[in-house]
């Protein structure tokens, strides 16, 4: 069993910058591949972004390419979301995801991952 702590979430005006965090527990961490998704109030949840278990490889939604950079740190046991230029369209609850069992699911799957974190909210002002 693994945890995610999020962190990062908040408010900002459009054109502005923002940093999730995502801290995991355990002494595995380099063994999952982890992702984003986001939910906006009444949609469903969306993929933004994943990583690779080495970082060595990264994947966006076409929506965020060029303003979010997604990271990671297995050392600190931390993955990271930097979100710059932001609209008010990317305002959701931001979640990170932790894909524990190799699966042939698309990485851009809900189902493909095993713990989820507890969300924070990302508001973007207009």
């Amino acid at each position: 069993q693994v945890q995610l702590v999020q962190s990062g979430g908040g408010l900002v005006q459009a054109g502005g910058s923002l940093r999730l965090s995502c801290a995991a527990s355990g002494r595995t961490f380099s063994r999952y591949a982890m992702g984003w998704f986001r939910r906006a109030p009444g949609k469903e949840r969306e993929f933004v972004a994943g990583i690779t278990r080495s970082g060595g490889r990264t994947n966006y939604a076409d929506s965020v390419k060029g303003r979010f950079t997604m990271s990671r740190d297995n050392a600190k046991n931390t993955v990271y979301l930097q979100m710059n230029s932001l609209k008010p369209e990317d305002t959701a609850v931001s979640y990170c995801a932790a894909q524990e069992r190799l699966t042939v699911v698309a990485a851009t799957a809900e189902v493909a991952y095993d713990y989820w974190g507890q969300g924070t909210q990302v508001t973007v002002s207009s």
